[in-house]
């Protein structure tokens, strides 16, 4: 498997020219974004909106047609991006569909990579239920996929630790660290979004701790309307920095203006900047407040796509 370095010194450059680069921006430089199969129809171009070779996660809802997921890994592999599926392993009914898919993905889109993880319907279409069933398969090798990102929870995860430790979640972390070990695969955990820095930088100090060293691109929401961002803070099962929008929404002022995640991430690049072996090294945005939203505040940051296209 070909080695693809996402480590924040490689970093793909990204940016305006003759824009100088804050250290908010160069924390950010080289993230990755999520869209959907019917998001992505409502973009003409997405050459327009974002640097070139990005990384572009498609979320696979439960019930979504595999046909428009590898259509739209297809279009984003022609307009010269990196796309990333994901593979829910309780929305696959059977290793035989799993197999259909990975080979579909690589043989119609090109596609090399893919976010593995558990998937959140809480009943299994079949037998597999975890991230890890998917990888021990063996079936990605097989096909030439060279990154396989699984999923990572600061705030810890109800449907991994019902008692709400992360003794779970860190075990099956320490799995995949051992896999990515023995295989040559290339890993990173890629995390649910939060808005306080401080939980998100220690969860990732105790990552490091455990022995994982996998790279960790911290999940972040894109700006977007507070109802909304916590509407799906809620359903995605958000925890202690869900605190941060509940003291917004007590500011009757800031009500109708867009929340942005300006201060979380100035805050992770202050802590980056104080600590060379800063865990955190990667940006993954959930365009919570539309794709287009999205990319204008990038836009807004020195991170406009024009001397990438």
């Amino acid at each position: 498997m070909a080695l693809l370095d996402f480590r924040k010194s490689d970093r793909v450059a990204q940016g305006a020219a003759g824009t100088r680069a804050g250290p908010l921006a160069e924390f950010v430089r080289g993230y990755s974004i999520e869209v959907m199969p019917k998001t992505a129809a409502r973009i003409a171009d997405f050459r327009a909106l974002l640097p070139a070779g990005t990384r572009v996660y498609i979320a696979h809802l439960d019930g979504t047609p595999i046909e428009d997921m590898v259509a739209t890994a297809r279009r984003l592999t022609d307009e010269g991006f990196a796309p990333m599926p994901h593979f829910a392993a309780r929305s696959i009914p059977d290793i035989a569909t799993l197999s259909d898919w990975i080979a579909r993905y690589a043989g119609e889109a090109g596609v090399t990579r893919g976010l593995i993880l558990a998937g959140g319907i809480s009943e299994p279409r079949g037998d597999l239920h975890s991230s890890m069933q998917l990888l021990e398969t063996g079936l990605f090798d097989k096909a030439g996929f060279t990154d396989l990102h699984v999923a990572g929870h600061p705030e810890g995860s109800r449907d991994i630790d019902p008692d709400g430790s992360d003794r779970n979640m860190m075990a099956a972390l320490g799995w995949k660290q051992a896999f990515a070990a023995r295989t040559d695969a290339q890993m990173a955990i890629v995390t649910q979004f939060a808005f306080d820095a401080r939980p998100v930088t220690a969860w990732a100090r105790r990552v490091r701790a455990q022995g994982v060293d996998l790279p960790i691109h911290i999940g972040v929401a894109g700006p977007a309307k507070l109802q909304t961002l916590v509407k799906y803070s809620i359903a995605c099962g958000v925890g202690p920095s869900l605190a941060v929008l509940q003291r917004r929404a007590r500011d009757v002022s800031k009500l109708v203006l867009p929340f942005t995640p300006d201060a979380f991430l100035s805050d992770l690049a202050a802590a980056a900047a104080r600590d060379p072996d800063f865990p955190i090294q990667n940006v993954h945005f959930f365009p919570l407040g539309g794709i287009a939203t999205n990319t204008r505040w990038l836009a807004e940051h020195g991170l406009a796509p024009a001397q990438d296209a």
